[in-house]
């Protein structure tokens, strides 16, 4: 899974004006800060008032994530890119506000498999009655709600017409946040399996999608896991992938196009591939040790060989003693190119499949 920061988005609902729902973002976020900044996640604040959204005037369903209207695909983009929620409601006559109600049902698969805590404030319940109207909505989403919450009393948080709660609410955001990252981290298998960019892979539950940078640190350890083997069968330890630090395998997934098989958070095989003139370039073919004889390589290749091109040649390399190696790219179609440039390596290449 990517390590970069996760995304929270703090969801602010009310839209009546001089509303309390901006001052109690305000005091969440600002509580919040230090706790984000230590738990490595990104807090932003959203408000539904400035996302222009009339009431959900979409021609194709939801769960179709086609979007006809600017202002759909904007809350799409800001929906899909968060890891977590955290909602900021005020309780409207025993239920949510319509404006809530309303930028849920705008989407559908954006929402999947990502928690969600509430921050709520009113008077007699603290609104907690507008939560509840909530959680039944948001499951069916396939959000999944938190059991920390945050209630304020109007009552009890004001103190001469200014926001003031009391500790006790600011030690309940911080229990919410910790929960919510702890939940995000869990379920990001899930969104990743079930995003529009990845592909089902070979194995039962694996998906395969796309690395960048922030996927160096599991490319370490499986190349270190992987090229060990080939330096004990090719007696030596001249081998790049088992020098390589996370910065400098951050550095070449920046550069070159590579595809991770995953499952349940773990990175079970890799692939990258980048094009010389008609040559497309295959390189770093890697299955975790345990899953070897399983298929995964060669689905792995067959993904990489699809992006050559008419006409041209795929070019990969692979130790003189690797001959479990030889055998797969051989029985693949890959003959031995003459003259290798480095000692023990050898080189192969095939035309590229009409």
């Amino acid at each position: 899974m990517e390590t970069k920061n996760p995304r929270i988005l703090v969801l602010v609902c009310s839209t009546r004006p001089n509303a309390l729902g901006p001052a109690v973002g305000q005091w969440l976020t600002e509580t919040l800060a230090p706790d984000a900044e230590r738990l490595g996640v990104d807090l932003v604040t959203q408000s539904i008032g400035d996302l222009g959204l009339p009431f959900l005037d979409e021609e194709e369903h939801p769960s179709t994530g086609v979007h006809h209207h600017e202002h759909t695909r904007r809350w799409s983009r800001i929906v899909d890119g968060a890891d977590g929620f955290v909602v900021v409601t005020p309780e409207y006559n025993y239920g949510m506000p319509a404006t809530l109600k309303n930028a849920l049902d705008y989407l559908g698969p954006e929402w999947a498999w990502k928690p969600v805590g509430f921050v709520s404030y009113g008077h007699t319940s603290a609104g907690t009655r507008a939560v509840q109207h909530a959680k039944q909505v948001v499951t069916t989403l396939r959000l999944v709600p938190l059991g920390a919450t945050v209630a304020l009393r109007i009552a009890d948080a004001m103190r001469e017409d200014r926001l003031a709660p009391e500790a006790r609410h600011a030690d309940a955001a911080q229990g919410l946040l910790a929960e919510l990252v702890r939940v995000a981290h869990a379920l990001a298998p899930m969104r990743e399996r079930e995003h529009a960019a990845s592909v089902e892979g070979p194995l039962p539950g694996s998906y395969a999608r796309r690395l960048g940078p922030d996927d160096a640190p599991e490319v370490t350890v499986l190349q270190r896991a992987c090229w060990m083997e080939e330096a004990l069968a090719n007696d030596t330890l001249a081998i790049p992938a088992l020098h390589e630090s996370p910065a400098d395998v951050r550095a070449w997934l920046a550069d070159w196009h590579t595809t991770g098989l995953w499952r349940d958070g773990r990175l079970l095989g890799m692939v990258r591939t980048r094009r010389t003139g008609a040559d497309l370039h295959v390189g770093r073919l890697a299955v975790a040790p345990d899953l070897r004889g399983l298929g995964v390589g060669r689905w792995l290749l067959r993904r990489a060989e699809s992006e050559g091109e008419e006409g041209g040649r795929i070019v990969l390399s692979t130790g003189a003693a690797s001959h479990r190696n030889l055998a797969l790219y051989r029985r693949q179609g890959y003959v031995p190119l003459p003259d290798a440039p480095e000692e023990g390596v050898v080189d192969l290449a095939k035309p590229v499949a009409a």
